[in-house]
């Protein structure tokens, strides 16, 4: 019985010491970790400091350098951006001698019915475009044609005024309408449209001023106002201190979705011609040859949509575009004979009152049914309206003023290589003329070299 009691005494002093060791073990090791630990800390807190010292040397160091001041512009250089547009066309018309506008007294030395015969050569466009400084940008468009430069537009623009705001200065397309900014290569059309040949010949263009308005909604809506030295038909230059012509304009617009956008205006163009050159025959078919004094007003009306999948033209898209015009011109026309051998009813010279109230449209849809490859079809419509001549009507002396209502028909197909090249056919019915129905063929080139600025809506 001693031996077991001996045993377990035995065991009960050994399990406390053994206890009393592991824990003094633990208790050295947690101290052994917190000192590592600190050390660490430690270095890590010198090499963070160490870093702050350099960064800060660096960073005065590198104030203590002069800051180089910003590239400008040197005084003499010239960096514009510069495109050539080209044309040219092959026309294929019946032989005549004249081509005018029946019943209208249209610009004198256009071209009516798109140009001459067979091959020719447009005039080439050479346009230059650049920021002037933060305050104004310079563009000009200069047509050359066989030995002859014409400047078409050439205008400084504000760019800092704010709010909308800009003014431009200088020789520029009116911003009356819709195509009458647009210059002949951003047509849809080889020719243009009646309405616009009856009106201005082309486009109506005057050295002045421009006032336009932005306003900052999210439909789109501008207004403007133009004074201007006048020149182009159907003003004439007015060599005085005073303005030759007034334009207003009011455009407002927006999207339909994200596939469609339209566009509407309405313009008034005021122009006080003097001397207006105007040439015709007679009802005898003599020619004669005059000019027109007086007043000039035209209302115009313009609507344009668009549509292209999902805002996307590249593949498919189509545009609806259509203006419609009144002009009514009030004066005295003077006339006489152009060849004194012909005696005609202006022999001698006559001047009496004219008085003239006109109007007329244009509608063309234009698709584009595959990537590159666009056909579109134009309808242009002329209304003589009433023209009075000496108090009676002026188809009683002149037959170039017959109560005739013009129209024409074109179809055209197009195929753009790039955006850079256009190659065109064109097939118009020409009724411009009374008792003329005139079979039309055209083919066209268009060629743009250099950088281009995106035309307009």
């Amino acid at each position: 019985m001693l031996r077991p009691a001996l045993l377990a005494a035995a065991l009960a002093a050994a399990f406390p010491a053994h206890a009393d060791t592991e824990l003094d073990a633990l208790r050295a090791e947690i101290r052994d970790m917190k000192a590592a630990y600190e050390t660490r800390i430690q270095a890590l807190e010198a090499r963070l400091q160490q870093a702050e010292t350099r960064t800060e040397t660096v960073a005065a160091q590198a104030a203590a350098q002069p800051v180089p001041e910003a590239p400008t512009q040197t005084r003499g250089s010239f960096n514009p951006d510069v495109s050539l547009i080209l044309q040219g066309r092959y026309a294929h018309l019946e032989d005549r001698s004249e081509r005018g506008i029946s019943g209208f007294m249209a610009a004198d030395g256009h071209d009516h019915g798109g140009g001459g015969r067979g091959f020719s050569v447009d005039g080439s466009e050479l346009v230059l475009s650049a920021s002037i400084d933060p305050y104004f940008r310079g563009y000009l468009n200069a047509v050359l044609a066989d030995g002859e430069v014409e400047v078409e537009e050439a205008w400084a623009q504000t760019t800092g005024l704010g709010q909308g705001l800009s003014i431009k200065g200088g020789r520029f397309k009116s911003g009356i309408g819709y195509q009458n900014e647009q210059h002949a290569h951003a047509w849809d059309f080889a020719t243009n449209n009646l309405a616009y040949e009856a009106l201005f010949g082309e486009g109506y263009a005057q050295d002045g001023v421009q006032l336009k308005w932005l306003a900052p909604t999210d439909t789109f809506l501008e207004f403007g106002a133009e004074l201007g030295a006048g020149g182009a038909f159907p003003s004439t230059h007015n060599d005085s201190n005073g303005t030759g012509s007034v334009a207003l304009f009011g455009h407002v617009g927006g999207d339909v979705g994200v596939s469609n956008s339209w566009r509407a205006g309405l313009s008034w163009l005021r122009a006080k011609p003097g001397g207006r050159e105007f040439e015709g025959h007679d009802i005898n078919e003599i020619e004669t040859v005059g000019d027109f004094s007086g007043r000039s007003r035209t209302w115009l009306a313009d609507f344009v949509w668009k549509w292209a999948p999902n805002g996307n033209p590249t593949q498919q898209n189509f545009k609806f575009a259509a203006e419609y015009f009144q002009r009514k011109e009030s004066g005295t026309l003077a006339c006489d004979d152009a060849d004194p051998a012909a005696p005609s009813l202006c022999t001698g010279g006559l001047a009496a009152p004219y008085l003239a109230d006109q109007s007329g449209f244009y509608a063309q849809a234009v698709y584009q049914f595959m990537p590159r490859w666009r056909t579109g079809y134009r309808y242009d419509r002329l209304f003589r309206g009433d023209v009075l001549f000496n108090g009676a009507d002026a188809g009683n002396v002149f037959e170039s003023l017959a109560d005739y209502d013009p129209k024409r028909h074109s179809l055209m197909l197009d195929y753009s290589p790039s955006e850079f090249s256009r190659l065109r056919f064109q097939y118009t019915l020409d009724q411009a003329m009374e008792g003329v129905d005139e079979n039309q063929f055209y083919v066209q080139y268009i060629y743009s070299l250099g950088s281009h600025g995106a035309h307009k809506f």
